[in-house]
């Protein structure tokens, strides 16, 4: 175990004395329905060379893959999604105030970076969301479209943790649903973000679960139909 890591697990300590002693933490557990929301695994995330690229992928994206696999077996839904623009020059772009704070511009649609990396490749019947803001929620039609699936549970990975998963996160309890987010499938360029925001997740927004426990539980789910529960 690293230093950061240690020197991590003491401060979470004792800040989950904290929020227990508030009444923080509790679970939201499943639902009756379950969909695979993959967040932002596309080649700039993915791959090195980009801005965003995140580093950990060796765990993350074998991860992704196992959640997929065990998705498409049950017949329920798998969502992609990546951040994509389709004006990223001049003075009327479509990148919004975020690329005065990070180089979006690089995340052109159509582009390679924009792409979902090919480890990962949507299959046909599959959605891919370009999105054009941190939440998988804003600004689409992600949540109208997992309702009318009649979903009511969103297991959440990607990248990053500071960002596009925290925000859906976020976005995904004030939307109804319950948020289940899988702790080796979620990565960050830093690594005390990803440490620090699962944590955080954990507490307030939604339950941060490990790949062994997510698989089981829909391993113990036969009726793809009806969904898990």
């Amino acid at each position: 175990m690293s230093s950061l890591q240690q020197t991590l697990d003491t401060i979470f300590a004792q800040n989950l004395s904290l929020y227990h002693e508030r009444g923080f933490r509790r679970r939201v557990g499943y639902g009756r329905k379950a969909a695979l929301v993959v967040i932002d695994m596309a080649n700039g995330w993915t791959r090195p060379g980009s801005p965003f690229s995140c580093s950990g992928m060796d765990t993350i994206i074998p991860a992704n893959q196992e959640l997929i696999n065990a998705f498409r077996a049950k017949g329920l839904p798998v969502v992609f999604t990546t951040t994509a623009y389709d004006v990223t020059s001049g003075p009327n772009s479509d990148m919004g105030l975020w690329s005065r704070k990070v180089p979006i511009e690089a995340m052109r649609t159509g582009s390679f970076e924009a792409a979902i990396d090919d480890r990962l490749a949507p299959r046909e019947g599959e959605f891919v969301i370009a999105k054009k803001r941190a939440s998988a929620f804003h600004g689409t039609n992600l949540s109208s479209m997992l309702k009318g699936m009649d979903v009511d549970t969103v297991v959440l990975t990607g990248v990053t943790a500071s960002a596009c998963v925290r925000h859906s996160t976020e976005d995904a309890i004030a939307e109804g649903f319950r948020p289940i987010v899988v702790r080796e499938a979620v990565g960050d360029r830093i690594a005390g973000a990803i440490a620090w925001n699962l944590f955080d997740i954990d507490a307030k927004f939604g339950d941060v679960e490990p790949l062994e426990s997510v698989l089981a539980y829909l391993a113990r789910n036969d009726n793809s139909d009806a969904g898990v529960r």
